[in-house]
């Protein structure tokens, strides 16, 4: 924290969906956790009756995942809380800062195994299906995981499960956003 202020980090749409006010962007890392889309969503990118499958991420020993991490005000909690209000929770890390080479204490919004909205593993094929199916209010889950594709790949941040997926819901629906 400084002053007011919070370290924020986002691995999943908070790295191109930024509709909230920051003071500093930074391209970041968190150690010892990984993306999976193992989170249901029943109020973004599915419906309570056909939720869709978005990011959260799992503790793994050893691993780096990449991602952005903004410098909030503490009131943008209230915004981020409401956006993650579906089986999220604020955890803190210590987040690595690639800019300033340095690592900053603050969170990530993780969820959880015992959430209600929790979806859990499943084959590659699996999930690529049920993403390339499912749609709600924010748009269809294809366009979520693209999306999330292409933001990795333009901050140079290889992610084999996210890149699975993208390459199979491309040979399901065809190319593109």
């Amino acid at each position: 924290m400084i002053g007011g202020a919070h370290w924020v980090f986002g691995y999943g749409s908070l790295i191109y969906k930024v509709d909230f006010p920051f003071l500093q962007r930074e391209v970041a890392a968190v150690t010892g956790w990984e993306r999976r889309f193992w989170q249901g969503s029943h109020d973004h990118r599915g419906t309570a009756e056909a939720p869709g499958r978005v990011v959260t991420l799992m503790p793994s020993s050893g691993t780096v995942c990449k991602g952005v991490a903004y410098l909030i005000d503490e009131s943008v909690f209230e915004h981020l809380d409401h956006r993650e209000k579906n089986g999220y929770r604020r955890h803190e890390v210590e987040i690595a800062l690639a800019g300033r080479g340095d690592t900053v204490a603050g969170v990530l919004y993780v969820a959880e195994e015992d959430n209600h909205a929790f979806l859990g593993p499943a084959s590659a094929v699996e999930i690529a299906a049920h993403i390339a199916a499912a749609s709600g209010p924010s748009g269809s889950n294809r366009e979520y995981l693209l999306r999330l594709a292409q933001a990795l790949r333009n901050l140079d941040a290889p992610d084999p499960h996210v890149h699975e997926l993208a390459a199979l819901v491309e040979q399901m629906t065809g190319p593109g956003p």
